[in-house]
């Protein structure tokens, strides 16, 4: 999920005015899905600003994990400081726009070398066609991978395409997890059962039942109608129809992948 807060000003490429969303909203959130854990996304609209993800690590405590987005110069001291208040990934986005504009395979590379000495991983946020002509360089990544998003949505091909069966070729070879978030992206069914990303989320649990883990994406800042949060938990009841996989996405894999 993201946290935005009106007190920090999002980054000068952001156009859009983001939305009201701290963590005591977040919190209440919390209160009425029953989850306990949160990993707190930096989104694009600060930039490499992280200060208001970190400042809602800080509100959230022991139960909080994070990603980041940073520039490849930033110092040593600041991985630290980024670690110690719980940040365990750093995030690449390759389809919105950057504050540092285009997007490229250097910069990700140059971006995964920085942090692989911390035990990080790097979230990559990419079209089916970009994960397609990049499989060689998030092979060679020195760090895990996670694919956001429930990767590429490219119908009306879904697993047919080539994009899923790169990406489950790292879950088999234990380099990425992908995050099931984001069902309402794309879709062309719609609400409630987002039937067509729905085949794609059951395809990588199938694959790979340890390698994938569940995100709200609250405030679903890419939504004008924002859809209910519980619907989109109860998705899962579909993508993965029995409680020990369940217990894999929402409870045994993130506790790796994040440190909980």
């Amino acid at each position: 999920m993201h946290i935005f807060d009106p007190r920090y000003e999002p980054s000068p490429h952001w156009k859009h005015v983001p939305p009201d969303a701290p963590v005591a909203m977040y919190r209440k959130l919390q209160a009425r899905l029953g989850t306990s854990r949160a990993v707190v996304v930096q989104p694009s609209t600060f930039g490499t600003d992280n200060r208001c993800t970190l400042d809602a690590l800080s509100q959230l405590g022991k139960d909080a994990r994070g990603v980041a987005v940073i520039e490849p110069g930033i110092s040593d001291s600041e991985l630290r400081h980024m670690h110690a208040l719980g940040v365990r990934g750093v995030r690449v986005n390759f389809v919105t726009p950057q504050s540092w504009g285009a997007t490229t395979a250097a910069r990700l590379r140059e971006t995964a070398n920085r942090v692989a000495d911390m035990g990080w991983h790097v979230q990559v946020f990419m079209e089916a066609q970009q994960i397609v002509e990049m499989a060689g360089v998030l092979e060679g990544l020195p760090t895990p991978v996670v694919i956001d998003h429930l990767g590429p949505r490219p119908h009306p091909a879904d697993a047919a395409h080539a994009a899923f069966r790169v990406i489950c070729k790292l879950l088999e070879r234990g380099r990425a997890v992908v995050k099931l978030s984001g069902a309402y992206m794309g879709t062309q069914v719609g609400a409630p059962t987002y039937a067509d990303n729905s085949r794609i989320a059951r395809g990588y649990v199938m694959a790979a039942p340890d390698r994938v883990v569940w995100g709200s994406d609250w405030p679903h800042t890419t939504q004008t109608d924002k859809p209910d949060d519980a619907d989109l938990l109860d998705l899962l009841l579909d993508w993965a129809p029995d409680d020990a996989t369940r217990r894999k996405i929402l409870v045994d894999t993130p506790r790796i992948l994040y440190g909980f």
